[in-house]
């Protein structure tokens, strides 16, 4: 089976008025689909930064980047735009969920832009909702929702495209401990029925929930660890 995403001697650079800045060097990383991996690092450690490649958010300075076969170097901003939106569902630390707009209509944003039509967009939006556990909170507006369900509204948001991987940035990072424990335990359940997860954390009792954790300090991929997997 070929991996959803192959990294090979990734390098990322920035460039400054004193020089070279060197924020990743040589990472290599491969995720297969089912896969629950935790990338665990410090402030600075180099992970928002690989986050930002894996999304293609960015591009790395050198190296090799396959995401579901495809060769993301060769790609321009028009097609590195399509990948973000067909290939990875995003979910944030803060939410970033549109105010105005209810549970249900966030969560069908994405498929708008797929020129899906109404009444499948909101077909399809309902059951994921249903899915994370908010059938009932449809048509709430996010002011209405707790820290946890708002989450929950945002990875709804994340998965209806039918992504090759759920991209979390720190998302228990603006919950409280219980909170954020329960959102993890989601992304375990969702694990389990066969949805690919990439998750940046600084917390190591969040990082240990998944299967695999990797390591990263000075931009360096320094350590991996492989849980046995309990169904």
């Amino acid at each position: 089976m070929k991996p959803v995403l192959s990294m090979r001697n990734i390098c990322k650079s920035y460039f400054t008025g004193t020089g070279e800045l060197k924020v990743l060097k040589n990472v290599n990383l491969i995720v297969e689909k089912g896969d629950f991996l935790s990338i665990l690092g410090p402030s600075g450690s180099g992970k928002t930064t690989l986050m930002n490649i894996i999304g293609c958010l960015d591009t790395p300075t050198s190296g090799e980047y396959i995401l579901s076969g495809r060769n993301i170097l060769d790609m321009d901003e028009f097609e590195l735009a399509s990948v973000r939106n067909r290939e990875i569902g995003f979910i944030f630390q803060n939410f970033c969920l549109l105010p105005r707009l209810t549970a249900l209509q966030n969560v069908e944003l994405p498929l708008i832009y797929s020129s899906m039509p109404f009444s499948e967009r909101k077909r399809k939006a309902m059951e994921i909702l249903e899915r994370v556990g908010l059938g009932d909170k449809m048509n709430s507006l996010p002011n209405q929702l707790s820290g946890g369900q708002q989450q929950r509204v945002a990875i709804a948001r994340a998965m209806v495209t039918n992504p090759s991987i759920l991209l979390a940035d720190e998302p228990t990072g603006a919950l409280d401990q219980r909170t954020g424990n329960q959102i993890v335990s989601l992304f375990e359940e969702l694990n389990r029925d066969g949805i690919t997860i990439v998750m940046i954390t600084h917390d190591r009792n969040i990082a240990v929930r998944a299967r695999r954790i990797v390591h990263i300090l000075d931009g360096i991929v320094s350590e991996q660890e492989l849980k046995p997997f309990v169904s």
